[in-house]
C-alpha cells in the first residue's frame, strides 16, 4: 500500500482548534490520507499512556505514523562518549515508535566536522554497523531509515545512504528529495533524475528496499552550501517537483512510505502529492 501524510501538524490542524497528537490521526484521515511522522528532533520525551493514546487513535484511523529520531545523532563524532549517546537516541527512538504500534524510524547520518569526508563516511559506516550490533537484542520488529542530507558539510548523498543500507537488512533509505535537490544545488530537473536514483538502488539493495524505502518531500530553498529553509508547494523557483516521482513509484509499482515536510502546509501538500498518483 502506498502511504502519503505529513510530519507532524499543518497551521491548519491548529487553526481548526487542534491541540494533541492523537487528535492528528482524524484530521490526517479526514483529507484522504494514511499516513504521519512524529519527530523527536530534540529528544525522545513521551509517557507510555501518551502513547497508548497515540496508537489507539491511529489505529482507529488507519493512519501508520513513523517517527525521526533526535536530529542530533551523528556517527562520525570523533568523541566515544557522544557515539554511545548517538546509540541511546537512536534505540529511544525505536521503543517510542513500536509504542506508537509503527515500525519506522529515520535518523540523520552524521556530518563532516573537521574530518574529510572519505574519513568521516568510513568512521560513520563503521558506527552505523556498531549501531546495528547494539540493537540486536530488540525483539520486535523495526525499520531504520538514515536519511539523505541537504548541507554539504552533513553526511548523506544517496550514494552514502545506500552503501549505508547494505550493512543489514533492518537499514532502508529515506530519501529527502528536498535535500538531495538542494545538496546537488538543483540537480532533481523531473523524472529521469528520480528514476536513476529509484534504479540505482535497486541495483545495489535489490527489490525489496527498492519498493519499500522511505521519502521526505518538500521544496527548499538552497545556497552554496547547500540548504537553507524549507518551503511550501507555491514556491515556484527552488523544487523539487513531485510529479515525475509519482510517475515512477506508479510506473514502477513501488510502495514507499511518503512524508511531506513543507513549511506548515505539509498536510495540504501531501494532498497534492496524493492526487498525482494514477492509482
Amino acid at each position: 500500500m502506498l502511504r502519503i501524510g505529513p510530519s507532524g501538524n499543518s497551521q491548519s490542524f491548529y487553526d481548526e482548534g487542534g491541540k494533541h497528537t492523537y487528535q492528528a490521526a482524524e484530521y490526517v484521515k479526514a483529507k484522504g490520507l494514511n499516513a504521519y511522522e512524529y519527530s523527536f528532533g530534540r529528544g525522545v520525551r513521551i509517557t507510555q499512556s501518551s502513547a497508548e493514546q497515540i496508537r489507539n487513535a491511529f489505529a482507529a484511523a488507519d493512519v501508520e505514523i513513523s517517527s525521526h529520531a533526535p536530529y542530533y545523532t551523528n556517527f562520525a563524532n570523533p568523541d566515544s562518549e557522544m557515539i554511545e549517546k548517538s546509540f541511546g537516541y537512536i534505540r529511544q527512538t525505536i521503543i517510542a515508535e513500536n509504542m506508537f504500534g509503527g515500525v519506522r524510524s529515520v535518523f540523520h547520518p552524521a556530518s563532516c566536522g573537521k574530518a574529510t569526508r572519505e574519513e568521516a563516511v568510513a568512521v560513520a559506516k563503521r558506527n552505523i554497523a556498531a549501531l546495528m550490533e547494539y540493537l540486536e537484542d530488540i525483539d520486535f520488529d523495526f525499520i531504520l531509515c538514515p536519511e539523505t542530507m541537504g548541507k554539504l558539510n552533513q553526511i548523506g548523498t544517496v550514494e552514502e545512504i545506500v552503501d549505508f543500507c547494505t550493512l543489514d537488512g533492518k537499514l532502508y533509505p529515506c530519501f529527502d528529495f528536498g535535500h538531495i535537490n538542494s545538496y546537488t544545488r538543483g540537480g532533481i530537473k523531473g523524472y529521469d533524475d528520480y528514476k536513476r536514483i529509484i534504479d540505482y538502488t535497486a541495483d545495489k539493495l535489490g527489490d525489496e528496499k527498492a519498493r519499500n524505502f522511505h521519502v521526505h518531500f518538500s521544496k527548499i530553498m538552497y545556497g552554496e552550501k547547500g540548504e537553507l529553509k524549507h518551503l511550501t508547494f507555491a514556491d515556484d523557483k527552488y523544487g523539487p517537483e513531485y510529479e515525475g516521482l509519482a510517475k515512477i513509484i506508479d510506473e514502477y509499482r513501488l510502495t514507499p512510505f511518503i512524508i511531506c515536510e513543507s513549511d506548515g502546509t505539509q498536510a495540504e501538500d501531501a494532498v497534492s502529492m496524493k492526487n498525482c498518483h494514477k492509482r
